[in-house]
């Protein structure tokens, strides 16, 4: 796949709806550009860019992480994105919002999911960039699977309260 294709924006978010050109949703086979993206998304009315960049650890659930895979039903991925993209530019005062989400083999430390919003005025940005980011990983048929250092792996899509960040639960007895 080539680079253009790789990250070519999904920009109908259904009928009679479009985002504004710098917006759009995609699933990218190779390595993501932040500045490529951020400079597409530049716009002189911009108060405010906010950009969130979830990238691959080293560790999980106490385990160390060698890397990890992420498949999807990139039809759906894609439609679902949008629409979560069109979501947020009818709640928020956004100009223009954009994501990227890696499928593939990912080694840790590599850049994982992409989003980038630009507004008039940072309550909104803020706002956006976490609920894009949010109901992507809510939403969108993306699947993780790790590769432990130990050489095993597994399936995870993690819910609330579950993952590196999760506190810790009380121990039975």
């Amino acid at each position: 796949m080539s680079v253009a294709m790789a990250i070519k924006p999904s920009l109908d978010a259904g009928p009679g709806r479009r985002l504004p050109a710098g917006s759009g949703f995609a699933l990218s086979e190779v390595v993501i550009d932040p500045a490529a993206l951020r400079a597409a998304m530049a716009d002189p009315c911009a108060g405010a860019f906010i950009t969130f960049e979830g990238w691959v650890r080293n560790h999980h659930d106490g385990r160390a992480v060698a890397g990890l895979r992420y498949e999807s039903y990139a039809a759906l991925a894609n439609n679902e994105g949008t629409a979560i993209l069109a979501e947020a530019m009818a709640r928020f005062d956004l100009l223009a919002v954009h994501c990227v989400h890696r499928v593939g083999e990912l080694a840790v430390g590599e850049l994982a999911v992409w989003v980038g919003v630009s507004a008039c005025h940072r309550d909104g940005a803020f706002d956006a960039c976490r609920f894009v980011i949010d109901e992507v990983k809510a939403r969108v048929p993306v699947w993780k699977y790790e590769h432990y250092v130990e050489g095993d792996g597994g399936w995870l899509h993690p819910g609330p309260g579950q993952g590196c960040c999760a506190p810790a639960l009380p121990k039975p007895g």
